[in-house]
């Protein structure tokens, strides 16, 4: 039997959002779902159809039983059957008569008897033949009254296939009608024959008006059940065609509440499907949401730490930067103290060079002081031989010229006459003070030579006087030379004094100055190593901050895609159960109305 009104296939798979970064086996894990899902739509649509085709033979068998029940009740088969039989076998009879009008000649002569017993015989094989065209008539297409007092099974099948071909229905009306016409112009054609051969009867023999009579009763009969057959006939089409319109209806609105139904249970299936993926979807959704949430929750997390280990290496940072600064200005006292130093060790080259410069005049000097030295030896021994000189020529009566010597004596020469001669002086007596308050050492030294040139003019004069004035006593001349031999060697003494204590000020300075460099190199290394360490670690600092700036635009990144995710989903969660909403009331809506 033709299962009406098939299901609608439903989606191949589920309308799932596009979700681009899913991995693959989620979708794999996710079409297997659907698939086995699809699976159980397709077994309970399997299981539809087969409990709708046991539904549809059920309805067959009632009609069945029903149609049998009113068969029996209003005793068609039985009654119907045997006027059918009846007409086939007069009819037949007739069509014998025709041919044979021998036997028609015989049958005038036969008794009522005989003819009561061939039609008895002629009655019985038509229905045997009739029987058998019956029970053959079921393999054949129907013909005349068996199109339309069949059995229950033929109108089932002609109702259930009356919705795969309505031209089908027409055929039962058109051959009923046909079999109507027939058996009306059978029965009419019998009723003649029989009329023409009961007159011929009764012209050509009187001897069997019994017969006629008999006849005539029949045919009276006939009539009578004739008029029945009508009646009947009449009522029967009126009922069959009264039973076929509402049977008509009937089918049709079956046909109409099948296919309804079967809408209805395609529909309802549809609905069922797209709830069971709208749920589906919906806990997916939830899951996204809560695990966006959770991810939300994390990265709030991640996010506040990272703002924390910012902040912390923020203040790093500034303190580093203020050791940079520190730094700097070290770096710049370090500028400022090896330029002082450059300072000091240009000033203590210099002392150097006029220590050296010190040490060889003070060499130079001790030099002098050997050649001066031996120059006072020299003027000693002059000075004893003028001492001498003098003492003779005072022995000798010869007074000398009275005058200042180089060592500040003064002394009388004495003229050939005895007189003394003031004039005459030594020329050196004058350059005692100049030499006294002399500074320099050449000019010294040269005053010193110039005095000994003189000391020894004055040797050549006195011993030219002492031998002029042999007779003449020369008086001891005590020469004061102590001025200039003690402010020589005071002075010299100075100069040292003064030079061993610049010397040891500067040697002083010099160690202080070694102290000062040796503490600030120690300081330059220690702050090298502290800049190198600083440095270093603003490198790892700025390296850090780099790294959480862009971690931080990443978690941005991530939490804006989150977030519009996370609306997504509410959107789409908001369209869902708006679409569940308007499809339980469609399904309220249509259980109301059935």
């Amino acid at each position: 039997m033709e299962i009406m009104g098939t299901p609608q296939q439903g989606p191949a798979g589920r309308k799932r959002l596009p979700n681009r970064e899913r991995p693959t086996a989620e979708d794999d894990a996710l079409n297997q779902i659907a698939r086995e899902a699809e699976a159980r739509l397709a077994a309970k649509r399997a299981a539809r159809a087969e409990a709708r085709e046991i539904r549809m033979k059920e309805l067959e068998r009632q009609q069945k039983e029903i149609y049998q029940v009113q068969k029996k009740y209003y005793g068609l088969d039985t009654k119907f059957g045997d006027i059918e039989q009846w007409m086939e076998d007069s009819e037949r009879y007739t069509r014998k008569s025709r041919r044979n009008p021998s036997a028609s000649d015989e049958d005038e002569r036969m008794s009522v008897g005989s003819r009561g017993s061939l039609r008895a015989s002629l009655y019985d094989e038509n229905f045997n033949s009739g029987n058998r065209r019956y029970s053959a008539s079921s393999s054949r297409p129907p013909s005349e009254y068996s199109c339309y007092l069949g059995s229950g099974s033929r109108a089932s099948s002609r109702a259930s296939s009356a919705r795969a071909s309505p031209v089908v229905e027409e055929r039962p009306e058109k051959d009923f009608e046909k079999g109507v016409r027939t058996v009306s112009s059978l029965s009419a054609a019998t009723l003649a024959s029989l009329g023409g051969t009961s007159s011929r009867r009764g012209s050509g023999d009187t001897s069997i008006s019994v017969d006629t009579e008999a006849s005539i009763r029949e045919i009276k009969d006939i009539n009578e059940l004739k008029d029945q057959i009508q009646d009947v006939e009449g009522k029967y089409m009126q009922g069959l065609k009264e039973m076929k319109d509402s049977l008509a209806e009937v089918e049709e609105k079956y046909k109409k509440a099948m296919v309804s139904n079967a809408q209805l249970d395609n529909e309802k299936t549809n609905f069922m499907y797209q709830v069971d993926t709208l749920k589906d979807a919906l806990l997916e959704l939830e899951e996204q949401l809560a695990e966006s949430r959770r991810q939300y929750e994390e990265k709030s997390k991640d996010f506040e730490r990272e703002k924390h280990a910012h902040s912390i290496l923020q203040f790093q940072f500034m303190e580093v930067k203020e050791a940079l600064k520190q730094r700097e200005e070290l770096l710049a006292e370090i500028r400022q103290l090896q330029q002082k130093q450059e300072g000091y060790v240009r000033e203590m080259s210099d002392l150097q060079e006029t220590i050296e410069w010190k040490e060889k005049k003070i060499g130079a000097l001790e030099r002098q002081k050997e050649f001066f030295d031996s120059i006072r030896s020299e003027r000693d021994d002059l000075r004893e031989e003028v001492v001498v000189l003098k003492e003779q020529l005072k022995q000798h009566g010869i007074i000398p010229h009275s005058g200042v010597t180089t060592n500040g004596e003064t002394f009388t020469s004495l003229d050939n006459d005895g007189r003394s001669s003031p004039s005459k002086i030594v020329p050196g007596s004058s350059h005692v003070p100049n030499v006294a308050g002399d500074g320099t050492l050449d000019i010294r030294l040269k005053k010193l030579v110039d005095e000994r040139e003189t000391l020894l003019e004055q040797i050549k004069k006195l011993k030219a006087q002492l031998e002029e004035n042999q007779n003449n006593k020369m008086q001891n001349l005590h020469l004061e030379d102590g001025v200039l031999e003690n402010g020589t060697e005071m002075h010299v003494i100075d100069l040292q004094r003064d030079a061993n204590r610049q010397i040891s000020d500067l040697k002083f300075k010099l160690a202080k100055s070694e102290q000062e460099i040796t503490a600030l190199e120690q300081n330059v290394l220690r702050l090298e190593s502290q800049v190198s360490r600083y440095k270093t670690a603003a490198e790892n600092a700025e390296r850090i901050e780099d790294e959480l700036k862009a971690e931080k635009r990443k978690l941005q990144r991530e939490l804006r895609s989150a977030l519009d995710k996370t609306e997504e989903l509410e959107v789409s969660n908001g369209h869902l159960i708006k679409r569940l909403e308007k499809m339980k009331a469609n399904r309220n809506a249509l259980l109301s109305q059935q």
